[in-house]
């Protein structure tokens, strides 16, 4: 009896919108792993650090994968191309011991041409050999661990070596599309450029036709340069614009024909019309005003790390972005699976993406970190859902230190012109979090655990009264950073956003946190937007909305739908504990509201409010005792006026819960907050001792 043979882990695709799926094979699953001490059986796409890929070992430097692959014999008079999404960090590919290809950089895919290597109906050895240093300090590693460690160690995670995303072959034509970029920000068509290779690219013919979408049938003719490269502009007759209201997508079909007797080469690929841009502190899409109500997601999974273990879990993470009321993903300095991206093109998820830096500073380590960028705009810049392009974080590898270095500075300059230079159609931030030198956006990375410094801070960041805030880098090291780093960087006119925050140890703390501090950011019109930290736990990092797992966690009550909404409630009060906002009031509570409206018209509603048992969801039973408001009406983007509420005494008992919620002139509830009463106490103290004579006690948290 035949034993049954394991699933091919990852069989999709992996470039869906980059369609040649007609005529692919697929490379995952087990292949050998030769070590310093031995051979043994690895799953690919899995980093060899994972579980998932049977071998688990960390810090591994230097492995050769192997296996056979065989070319379709029905492939004849086509090219076979080798491909692989990722492979950490420097490749070494080599066929029937000779070397074919070599690719450094962890994150950014590359292909190999088999021909003349590999005939159609051969079958050949195929070995990747993979360098990947403990040390990681000046490549592009992200939030991998490194040997030494990296300044922000803490936040690190498991290293991730080897090949990490799927390795396929697939046919193309003697002459084929190396590339496509088709760039929709006109609105009304798509500028179309489509570098090509192989046997004769100068003046091969290369025609672009609508498959999908509302101008189906609509063609383009083009004719390639001396340059190999084919260019137009392929104008809609009736264009349809993609949003997050409406992710309407072109499936174009291009094929080329070089004239030659032999395959032609065809490919799908998708796009879609859409124009992110700013004006003046404003951020537009497609001419309306956008607020961004984001989440970040590092893209990580228990077992297989930053590699799904499968494309259900993949998209999920997409789902549940959007069931908590996210209209924005920020993927956090990965270059994310391709069919992810695809899936939020497809359901109008709007994305922030950026690539991994290094984490030293110096010349070869900054030309690394540019290295990827035009990888990452020529696989990734077709997606509409990327409206916001991210280069460094929080100065990781530029030492924490673009005011103080001239050099530091001028690499996130160069980093922005490069990314400018390559894509001109989205915003780009060089250093996202604080010190801005060249930025088409400030964004913002603000932590803290105190409400009323929270309120107070992004009060005086909002008017301009202050430019920084307290960041904690280490246990002992808290510094001021400023949303500048640079007297010559404009101090108005440009788009403000928070592009993350949030806090709290446990569970419930972090509800609290996320309905008390994002409140304060839609308090201020300044801001366009927030990004909420995070959307899942990672290994030791707990700070997720959802466990590793994807479970849910007790937010005490929290439903972030709530906090995410188009129209929220703005709450006159600086909370105390989670559970405990206020005491218990003995006498009639006045509260006053505001209403915070990112809908396209005005909004005209009442506010009503009534005290439930504590802890009691919204619906959970009826409420009685409602009090109401006068009419309030709120301006699209504008926080409108105070209206204030006045409640009852909840009565003599230990604990309550107000709802508080809008409803809109057809009585349907718009926005819903609650507040907790509770006792307060002041913290216990007791047990505490004096510090020794001269020590110096320990530091405040930040």
């Amino acid at each position: 009896m035949t034993a049954a043979l394991p699933a091919v882990p990852r069989p999709e695709y992996p470039r869906p919108d980059l369609d040649r799926s007609g005529r692919w094979v697929p490379l995952n699953g087990t292949w050998d792993l030769d070590l310093p001490d031995g051979t043994v059986p690895v799953v690919v796409p899995f980093a060899w650090e994972t579980a998932a890929s049977g071998v688990a070992r960390t810090w591994l430097e230097h492995a050769t994968y192997r296996r056979s692959v065989t070319v379709p014999a029905d492939w004849a008079g086509a090219r076979a191309l080798l491909c692989f999404g990722a492979v950490h960090h420097r490749a070494v590919v080599r066929v029937d011991g000779a070397e074919v290809a070599e690719h450094v950089g962890g994150h950014t895919p590359f292909e190999v041409d088999l021909t003349g290597v590999l005939a159609p109906g051969a079958t050949g050895m195929l070995e990747v050999e993979v360098h990947a240093p403990a040390d990681k300090r000046s490549i592009p590693h992200g939030k991998q661990r490194s040997i030494p460690r990296d300044d922000y160690d803490g936040v690190s995670f498991t290293p991730t070596s080897g090949i990490w995303q799927s390795v396929w072959l697939e046919a193309r034509g003697s002459t084929y599309a190396a590339s496509i970029a088709v760039r929709g920000d006109s609105l009304a068509g798509f500028e179309v450029t489509v570098p090509l290779a192989g046997s004769a690219p100068a003046g091969a013919r290369v025609e672009v036709e609508v498959v999908e979408g509302s101008a189906a049938g609509e063609r383009l003719a083009l004719v390639a340069g001396a340059d190999g490269i084919a260019r137009g502009r392929l104008d809609l007759a009736e264009p349809r614009t993609w949003s997050p209201a409406d992710p309407h997508l072109y499936v174009l079909a291009v094929s080329t024909d070089d004239g030659t007797p032999g395959d032609a080469d065809a490919v799908r690929v998708t796009a879609g019309l859409r124009r992110v841009e700013t004006s003046g502190e404003h951020l537009l899409l497609n001419g309306e005003r956008l607020y961004v109500t984001g989440v970040l997601d590092q893209g990580y999974w228990p077992g297989t790390g930053p590699t799904a273990p499968d494309e259900a879990a993949l998209l999920a993470d997409l789902e549940l972005a959007r069931d908590l009321g996210y209209t924005l993903v920020r993927k956090h300095i990965k270059l994310e699976d391709p069919r992810w991206l695809h899936a939020a093109d497809r359901m109008g998820m709007l994305v922030w993406a950026e690539p991994p830096a290094p984490s030293r500073f110096s010349a070869a380590a900054a030309a690394a970190f540019e290295a990827q960028l035009a990888p990452m705009v020529e696989r990734d810049g077709n997606h509409p859902s990327i409206v916001i392009w991210g280069l460094y974080n929080e100065e990781w590898g530029l030492d924490w230190d673009i005011p103080g270095s001239p050099e530091r500075a001028e690499a996130a300059a160069r980093a922005y012109d490069l990314l400018r230079s390559l894509d001109d159609t989205r915003p780009v931030v060089e250093n996202s979090g604080w010190a801005h030198v060249r930025s088409d956006l400030v964004d913002w990375h603000y932590y803290d655990e105190d409400p009323a410094s929270w309120a107070a801070n992004l009060a005086a960041l909002a008017d301009g009264t202050r430019e920084d805030f307290p960041v904690k880098l280490g246990p002992d090291f808290v510094v001021d950073k400023s949303f500048y780093g640079s007297a010559s960087f404009p101090r108005t006119g440009v788009p403000v956003l928070n592009s993350e925050y949030g806090a709290g140890f446990t569970s419930l703390e972090r509800g609290w946190h996320l309905r008390w501090q994002t409140q304060e950011i839609r308090r201020h019109d300044r801001f366009v937007g927030y990004v909420y930290t995070e959307l899942t736990d990672v290994e030791h990092e707990m700070a997720g909305l959802r466990d590793a797992d994807r479970r849910p966690k007790d937010l005490g009550g929290v439903d972030p739908r709530d906090v995410n909404a188009p129209t929220t409630l703005v709450l006159d009060l600086v909370p105390a504990h989670a559970g405990a906002d206020i005491p218990v009031p003995f006498g009639p509570l006045d509260l006053d509201v505001h209403v915070s409206h990112h809908g396209p018209t005005p909004l005209l509603g009442r506010v009503r409010a009534a005290w439930v048992p504590a802890g009691t969801p919204f619906g959970a039973s009826p409420v009685e005792a409602v009090a109401e408001c006068e009419p309030v009406k709120a301006e699209p983007y504008v926080l409108s006026g105070a209206v204030r509420v006045t409640v009852p005494s909840p009565g003599a008992v230990p604990a309550a819960r107000l709802h508080v919620w809008l409803v809109d002139e057809d009585d349907r509830v718009r926005a819903r907050a609650f507040v907790d009463a509770a006792p307060i106490e002041p913290p216990n103290r007791r047990g505490a001792r004096p510090t020794r004579a001269g020590a110096t006690p320990p530091a405040p948290p930040a």
